[in-house]
Parts: structure tokens; sequence; C-alpha cells
């Protein structure tokens, strides 16, 4: 991958939600919403001294301000390091 943020931003894949709930219907894609969480692929150099590590896994806020980004066929999140929450162990 070839993209590195800069400052306190990281870049983020979010996690699939999947298509059924547990008793089996399919939820369509307008009806499902966008995780609240992902695994970490980039962190600026300010982040990186927040503790946030490429490949953890975080959670953030649904009404955060965002960039979602295309890198290598693939959507991608940016967002400040202030706007995760946690990391998940």
């Amino acid at each position: 991958m070839a993209f590195k943020p800069l400052g306190k931003r990281v870049l983020i894949r979010r996690e699939e939600q999947s298509n059924t709930t547990a008793s089996g219907l399919i939820i369509p894609d307008t009806a499902k919403e966008k995780p609240l969480q992902g695994e970490v692929l980039a962190v600026g150099e300010k982040a990186s001294e927040a503790g946030i590590n490429i490949g953890d896994v975080v959670v953030f806020g649904k009404f955060i301000n965002s960039t979602e980004v295309t890198v290598d066929n693939e959507e991608l999140l940016i967002l400040n390091s202030d706007d995760i929450y946690g990391i998940i162990d």
C-alpha cells in the first residue's frame, strides 16, 4: 500500500457487517449501517505517538469528521486519532 497519513491521521479498513441476521433474514445493502470499528492500516507520526499502531482494531464515532478514499480498489477511511475512542484487544 502506497499511502502514508500525515500528522494525527489514521487510515482504517472498516470491518464488514454480516449480510444476514441470526434468524437468517437477509439484510439489503441499503439498510445496513456502516460499522463503527475497523483495522488500522497506516498511521501518521503523531497518531503513533498517541499509542495507535498498525494492525490495531479501533472503535470510532458515528458522526465524526472523516474522509473516504479508494486505495488499491479498496474503500478506506481517513480520520484523526482524536476521533478514535479506543482499541479492542
